[in-house]
């Protein structure tokens, strides 16, 4: 029933905490999903912002989603959106790609809520390097009944497919449980995984741990309900055959494209980001952490 519990590994930004579920040492990918972050539920102090400066990208696709909130993205192509609740954000590093995400003014003014999702999405063998791209999907189909709503993110779900771009089959939902709400989750991909974001959950009985990733059993068909409601995040899709490299921002099946890729961003050969030049994340030095927060 339950394949895998990963417990993430909590960064303490000061005022917002960020909870990465993958790539773990017991375990890399779920689907195409090799990167999970969640952060927040989070107020800033007016003033205060998030503020990611320019960096790179190299054979992934992120994934941006939030539950409150907003964020700046702009990025090498020349795409600025501003991402909000109910929208889908998702950026085709292919052959490379530099954005930046930034507080917008108005969330600044107010003092910022930060409450998310960020993940990264491996391409697939032969689209590693496919031109970058930038989509920002809007119009999501929603399932719903009187107990249960669930927005779909990407992939096909209960019957319903999201406008959103997929490289490799990939399912992600946003899944909202008022008291005693239930919902299927079906055979629908060759890895799953849920991720408790808020109140309380389980999965055909067993309880969900808050802001674990549990992996669920492949091949079978489950039952996610809630007696006093929760927000689940559903996500997964097809297992990859070939290993995929991590290093700060770049994922590749090739670690000579990662070698290129490091020396590439210090040389200052990817594109920069128009209207956000002027700063950027230094390459780390020695082991970094997979991806640079302020």
């Amino acid at each position: 029933m339950i394949e895998q519990t990963i417990t993430p590994t909590t960064h303490d930004l000061g005022q917002f905490e960020v909870r990465r579920a993958l790539p773990k040492r017991e375990r890399t990918m779920v689907g195409p999903f090799i990167f999970v972050d969640q952060f927040g539920p989070a107020q800033l102090d007016i003033g205060r912002a998030m503020d990611v400066r320019p960096h790179p990208h190299i054979n992934l696709a992120t994934v941006t989603w939030l539950f409150e909130g907003a964020i700046d993205h702009r990025d090498s192509l020349g795409s600025f959106s501003t991402i909000r609740p109910g929208q889908v954000n998702l950026m085709t590093a292919g052959s490379g790609i530099v954005h930046s995400e930034r507080s917008p003014q108005a969330e600044r003014d107010a003092g910022p809520r930060l409450y998310g999702m960020q993940t990264w999405l491996a391409l697939p063998d032969g689209r590693e390097e496919i031109d970058p791209a930038f989509e920002a999907v809007q119009d999501l189909p929603v399932v719903e009944d009187q107990c249960a709503k669930a927005i779909v993110v990407m992939g096909e779900l209960w019957g319903k497919r999201a406008a959103t771009t997929t490289h490799a089959d990939t399912i992600y939902a946003e899944i909202l449980l008022a008291a005693s709400g239930a919902l299927p989750i079906e055979i629908s991909a060759d890895e799953r995984a849920l991720m408790l974001v808020g109140g309380e959950a389980s999965v055909d009985g067993q309880p969900l741990g808050l802001y674990e990733l549990t992996v669920l059993a492949p091949g079978r068909n489950m039952t996610l309900s809630s007696e006093r409601g929760g927000r689940v995040m559903l996500l997964g899709g097809e297992a990859f055959a070939t290993k995929r490299h991590v290093w700060w921002n770049f994922v590749s099946s090739d670690r000579d494209r990662i070698r290129q890729a490091r020396e590439d961003w210090e040389a200052g050969r990817f594109p920069k980001v128009p209207g956000d030049e002027d700063e950027r994340i230094p390459l780390p030095e020695g082991q970094p952490k997979t991806v640079s927060y302020p």
